[in-house]
């Protein structure tokens, strides 16, 4: 037996009506990425970039002088005695025991002088025919082993982030870059430049002068997060922020920047990994505006 079922105009109605709304709603979605579509297709073109993850070194740069670690005088051990002969200069490197000058006592007879430590002779005032003291300027001035100090002065602020043993890299004029560790770092300031003492040991094969200039820059730590380029990053009344490309729109987010260095900064918070971000910002680009990414050759490598 076959059922029958009944016609309800009212269920009818109510399914019509249903399928003329979704009808309408499809209509309408259609419309809307149609109307969308010349939009886009009239953004401009522009570079973008991935987030991506960065270490940056957090450092501390200093401006300072080079001086001799340890200095030593030689001088004669009795008084009167005439310089008869000089066998090194300064600049000259010595080594412990070498002779450096023969020196006549009125009596006819001679002494030597010796070095007593290797280094560099960093200053001679020994010149045949004078006469050299024990107590006066001494005849001769050595660096032992040749060693250096770097002497900087750094503000309060930046005192707390140094410690023994920290790396350093030095530059020196006419030197250049030098490797070097924090030897010892000062516990007051002096009151009234309000800056402290750091002493930086050098270890370098090449000849130093002393009172060189030179600038170190000291590693204190490193931060890892995510970098953009610095123009990436826009400076304006309402804070820093960059230009984000969502479904080919700009979406203006605002950042907190951190450490930056080599032309590129740290995002410390605003930006997730693989965000794709306007590679040179600018006020051209408006938020919502549309546009058409284009990546760039640095970031397909």
């Amino acid at each position: 037996m076959i059922p029958s079922f009944a016609f309800d105009p009212r269920r009818s109605m109510s399914f019509t009506r249903t399928l003329l709304l979704a009808t309408a709603l499809c209509a309408a979605t259609t419309a809307g990425r149609a109307a969308d579509e010349p939009d886009l297709a009239r953004g401009a073109a522009v570079t973008v970039i991935a987030a991506a993850k960065q270490c940056f070194a957090d450092t501390v740069d200093v401006a300072g002088l080079l001086l001799p670690r340890e200095e030593v005088s030689i001088r004669p051990d009795r008084p009167g005695m005439k310089v008869a002969e000089v066998m090194v200069d300064a600049g000259e490197n010595v080594t412990a025991g070498q002779i450096l000058a023969r020196l006549t006592s009125p009596e006819g007879g001679s002494v030597q002088i010796q070095a007593t430590v290797a280094g560099l002779v960093s200053a001679s005032s020994a010149v045949v025919g004078t006469i050299a003291s024990g107590k006066g300027e001494a005849l001769f001035s050595i660096i032992s082993r040749s060693e250096f100090d770097f002497i900087g002065q750094v503000p309060t602020r930046d005192l707390p982030k140094l410690k023994a043993n920290q790396t350093v890299k030095i530059k020196v004029i006419g030197t250049g870059e030098l490797d070097a560790k924090v030897r010892r770092v000062a516990s007051s300031v002096e009151p009234n430049s309000q800056l402290g003492q750091v002493v930086v040991s050098l270890n370098a094969a090449r000849r130093l002068m002393t009172n060189s200039y030179a600038r170190a820059t000291i590693k204190t730590g490193e931060s890892c997060g995510i970098a953009l380029p610095l123009t990436a990053i826009l400076y304006s009344s309402g804070g820093t922020v960059v230009q984000v490309v969502r479904r080919h729109r700009i979406e203006t987010r605002r950042v907190e920047v951190g450490l930056m260095a080599t032309g590129r900064v740290e995002i410390r918070e605003g930006l997730n990994e693989g965000d794709i971000v306007v590679a040179r910002a600018g006020a051209l680009l408006r938020e919502g505006d549309p546009v058409r990414p284009v990546t760039s050759s640095a970031d397909k490598q």
